[in-house]
């Protein structure tokens, strides 16, 4: 019995361009393979960073802390407090005062005042002043005098001009800035940007600031 035409052919051979194409895959195939397996070895011996250490996170403080060569008396320069009444860091005369300039806007102020506030009360009864002047627009005064009812005992101080920062000397690069005033109202220490304000190092200023 003879086999049909169809039954008896015999599969075609793959052309030469065909196995080219065929190597060409199986060779990229070969080659991510081996990728997957690189990448899985080094992952598996890469060593884990180390984590900051101790020291690093408490120079932290350190590094954005200034102090005057010669040091200089608080702007001539008027805010207001939470009663609106006009004042100037000059009318805390006799007392260390800790100024921040900071605004509901800015992310590390808004981190920082938690610890502003401990600060503050850690000198209860004692001539130390956390004096917070916001540089909100009228518009925003009344979001930062709520988020300031916030963080008790701080109290509620509004630069409605918003000059302040370009008034002290030399003018504050942002905010937060925070500058130091001794009981004679001559700066004595300025921490330009978010600093942990309940740590060690900022009551050693205050009572260096105390004891002078």
């Amino acid at each position: 019995m003879s086999e049909s035409p169809e039954a008896s052919a015999k599969p075609e051979a793959p052309s030469p361009k065909q196995r080219g194409v065929g190597w060409v895959i199986g060779g990229v195939a070969l080659v991510g393979a081996a990728a997957a397996v690189y990448i899985i070895g080094s992952a598996s011996t890469k060593p884990t960073p180390p984590a900051p250490s101790a020291v690093a996170t408490a120079s932290t403080f350190a590094s954005k802390l200034t102090t005057p060569t010669a040091p200089t008396a608080s702007p001539d320069y008027t805010f207001y407090d939470a009663e609106g009444k006009a004042m100037k860091i000059a009318d805390l005369k006799g007392k260390v005062v800790v100024m921040n300039i900071w605004a509901t806007w800015c992310g590390p102020c808004v981190t920082e005042m938690p610890t502003l506030a401990k600060l503050q009360a850690a000198y209860a009864g004692k001539p130390v002043e956390v004096v917070t002047v916001s540089i909100d627009s009228e518009s925003s005064a009344a979001k930062a005098r709520i988020f300031i009812a916030q963080h008790a005992p701080l109290k509620f101080y509004h630069d409605r001009e918003m000059k302040l920062p370009f008034k002290l000397s030399p003018p504050a690069p942002g905010a937060p800035t925070t500058v130091i005033y001794g009981k004679d109202g001559l700066e004595v220490a300025r921490v330009a940007g978010e600093a942990d304000w309940s740590g060690k190092e900022a009551r050693a200023i205050v009572d260096k600031a105390l004891a002078g």
